[in-house]
């Protein structure tokens, strides 16, 4: 028959080893804890408990980053594998966002002419002027009145003398010029409103070619979605790398995990810091992408702007700022959660205790 001590102890061995399953005892640190201990963390206020649950998150955030200093080697090429894939769709973004400012420059020179009817004055097109101003998708209406139109077109022509020696009136109408707001640069838009003017009775013709201009809308949403499409395959191949990291890394801690799961530990208690680990190679990969991306785009610089110079433009610049930085970081540290989150819950269901 056990003694009244050797009772004793055994009792407090089961339960606290029930009480390590409680909810508000389950993430605290269980380490040479107590029956008393165990029973304080229990019945202790919540803000005692949430103390002690952070204490034990940072506990386990920092030792997986130690493990993961140990093999510095390992970690950097997983880090940097990770870091290209992310790279490639993240700098095909950012030379897409400085395409699409360059064709903001070339939208807001979009013009529409307006080539009033023969019998129409210039004072009938100052009022159609005054008339369209309030409309905001037009930024700029320019007046060409018919005797201007007549000199432009004999400046172009050269045929200044023929128009004198044959001593005509002006056949030229009275011209308008549309310049369009950015907001109204869209091809749809415009296409509504070049038949709107249409429909008005004082216009004979409303010339635009939507042509170009549907062909480079046209450019970059294939360009977008071939770098949506790009960006979920590589996305899949982080999920698939950091996956397989962790299955190594489970599989090389098996018999410490059947010890720790011997004496009683959750998998919520065990995933932790596989968890963690995903999460430091997400971010790690995240900065190696910045700082591809901005090793590539100073590389760049010096040939871009001399081309800028012989076409007599400006390039905006290619350097990616903090908010691609902020994007990487959060985009590669989910990829890492949910490729060990899943890594780790396929691993531990098989792993028990013999």
């Amino acid at each position: 028959m056990p003694t009244t001590s050797r009772r004793s102890q055994i009792l407090s061995h089961r339960l606290a080893t029930n009480l390590q399953h409680h909810p508000q005892v389950e993430n605290a640190p269980i380490q040479n804890m107590t029956v008393k201990s165990i029973l304080d963390t229990l019945f202790s206020p919540p803000k005692r408990v949430l103390h002690a649950w952070a204490i034990w998150h940072l506990q386990v955030i920092f030792a997986s980053a130690g493990q993961l200093a140990q093999t510095p080697l390992t970690t950097l090429m997983t880090g940097s594998v990770i870091g290209i894939a992310l790279a490639l769709p993240a700098g095909l973004y950012v030379l897409l966002e400085n395409a699409q400012q360059i064709n903001q420059g070339w939208t807001d020179t979009a013009q529409i002419s307006i080539f009033l009817k023969a019998d129409k004055t210039d004072d009938d097109a100052k009022a159609l002027a005054r008339d369209l101003r309030r409309d905001p998708a037009f930024s700029r209406i320019q007046v060409i009145t018919r005797v201007q139109a007549l000199a432009e077109y004999q400046q172009l022509s050269g045929f200044q003398t023929l128009f004198e020696a044959l001593d005509v009136d002006n056949p030229l109408p009275s011209v308008l010029v549309l310049y369009l707001a950015p907001a109204y640069s869209h091809p749809a838009t415009i296409q509504r409103m070049v038949e709107e003017l249409e429909s008005r009775d004082e216009i004979e013709i409303v010339q635009f070619d939507l042509q170009w201009l549907k062909r480079l809308y046209t450019m970059i949403e294939i360009i977008q979605r071939g770098i949506v499409g790009l960006a979920v395959l590589l996305a899949s191949g982080v999920l698939l790398i950091v996956g397989n990291t962790i299955r190594l890394g489970i599989q090389n801690r098996r018999e410490e995990i059947e010890i720790a799961k011997l004496f009683g530990a959750s998998n919520a208690f065990i995933r932790r810091p596989f968890l963690y680990t995903g999460l430091w190679y997400g971010l790690l990969g995240g900065v190696i992408a910045w700082f591809l991306i901005s090793l590539l785009f100073g590389l760049l610089h010096a040939p871009l702007n001399r081309l800028a110079i012989l076409y007599h433009t400006d390039f905006p610049s290619l350097s990616p700022g903090m908010n691609i930085l902020l994007i990487l970081l959060c985009a590669g540290s989910i990829l890492g959660l949910i490729g060990s989150w899943v890594a780790v819950g396929r691993q531990l269901s098989a792993i028990e205790p013999s």
